[in-house]
């Protein structure tokens, strides 16, 4: 087996309407809380921890996340994920989450912060039945630097494989390094210094939950810059370019109130970290 600075596991099924833990194993500087049910909707919520408060040189991370039928989940991290200097080797996570039939996974980590000298690479493979419901977002972060230079990480790198019955459907990859693009310019962040993206792929999405996405828009606004695109199957996915976390994460909080209220005709729940 490969030396995993973290490892963890996690299988939850449905039992009559609420999700339950069938299988849970972690080791190392990675681990779960145990599920809190924010509401009666019998769906949990499971905190991710990395006790050893942040991604040093070389650290490796791999996840293992598997819903069986119709089990729903919303799974997010306990605080930011912060990189720290790798002068060596860049830190590295990998995760896969299997998706069976009428499953449904939010997975909203807090944002990811790269600090002066960090290099970091992450690798998500999600395999989901066509009938299964997926909400994943991310958000990068500037970490601070003695010169107070924004872009001070040497690269970021995330990639995000989807498959739906085995076929390849979403290849998603954002790969910034500051000491080789000008991120300032026109196709990178454009004068921003936050980005934010959101994935969500549901038989349920159509083109009037995209008007209702646009309704919360502010198009006249320095503030942001915000883009949604369709996907080739029934979902799509949202950009949003910022100056500070908190505008992001209030645009995502907007949508994905929007997206469960349509959905599921509930709220999302408060994850209560602050």
């Amino acid at each position: 087996m490969e030396a995993w600075t973290g490892l963890l596991h996690l299988n939850a099924e449905d039992r009559r309407g609420k999700t339950i833990s069938k299988n849970v194993y972690f080791q190392g500087a990675f681990k779960v809380m145990r599920p809190i049910y924010h509401d009666e909707s019998g769906q949990p919520c499971y905190y991710l921890l990395n006790p050893g408060g942040g991604y040093l040189d070389g650290d490796r991370y791999k996840m293992k996340i598997s819903l069986e039928k119709n089990a729903r989940v919303t799974m997010t991290t306990q605080s930011a994920t912060k990189v720290y200097k790798t002068p060596k080797n860049h830190a590295y996570q990998e995760a896969e989450f299997l998706l069976e039939a009428g499953s449904y996974l939010e997975y909203i980590p807090d944002p990811l912060i790269a600090y002066q000298h960090a290099k970091y690479k992450q690798k998500n493979v999600i395999r989901m039945d066509k009938t299964a419901t997926l909400l994943y977002s991310d958000i990068i972060t500037p970490g601070w630097s003695p010169e107070g230079e924004q872009f001070s990480y040497e690269t970021i790198q995330l990639l995000n494989e989807i498959y739906m019955d085995d076929e390849l459907v979403v290849y998603d990859h954002i790969k910034l390094n500051p000491g080789q693009q000008n991120l300032r310019g026109i196709g990178f962040m454009e004068g921003f210094s936050h980005l934010g993206s959101m994935i969500v792929i549901g038989e349920q999405s159509n083109s009037v939950l995209l008007d209702q996405l646009y309704s919360v828009i502010e198009m006249n606004t320095n503030d942001y810059k915000v883009g949604l695109s369709s996907l080739s199957v029934p979902g799509f996915t949202i950009r949003v370019l910022a100056n500070s976390t908190q505008v992001i994460e209030k645009m995502f909080s907007e949508f994905h109130q929007i997206i469960s209220q349509e959905w599921f005709n509930k709220k999302p729940c408060f994850l209560r970290k602050y």
